[in-house]
């Protein structure tokens, strides 16, 4: 397995929300200030999350380490690496998670909106994934 490195911290195992995950992934959360919850995620070699859908409030993601996707519903997956910056709007479904090759880590960042949400869906599909380079 490639090793997990991590610009702030791998964090605990994300227990929590494994089931929201195909594959290990580690939270660590690093601040929540009036509403902003800002997170790093580490996702090992081939886990990604589950298609899901922020309701009133997005997600900015900030990638620091590794190689992984974002994925739109109906949209082509792009790939991430260091330095990248993912402005999910509100409403609209998406993943993320590594490379099958590489670990993969962001920061997450919640955009605060009144009665914001998070909708989880159904796995990325194995077809799915294996179609990315």
């Amino acid at each position: 397995m490639t090793e997990l490195k991590s610009l702030f911290g791998i964090g605990e195992k994300n227990d929590a929300y494994a089931k929201y995950f195909i594959g290990q992934s580690y939270l660590n959360m690093l601040a929540r200030n009036g509403g902003v919850g800002v997170a790093n995620v580490t996702f090992e070699a081939g886990c990604r999350n589950n298609w899901h859908i922020h309701h009133g409030g997005g997600q900015i993601l900030l990638v620091t380490n590794g190689r992984g996707y974002y994925q739109e519903w109906g949209k082509p997956a792009q790939e991430l690496n260091p330095g990248d910056v993912v402005n999910i709007p509100a409403e609209v479904k998406h993943w993320h998670g590594a490379a099958k090759d590489s670990m993969f880590a962001h920061l997450a960042i919640e955009i605060p909106a009144e009665n914001a949400s998070n909708e989880w869906l159904e796995a990325v599909s194995d077809e799915v994934y294996a179609l990315l380079k």
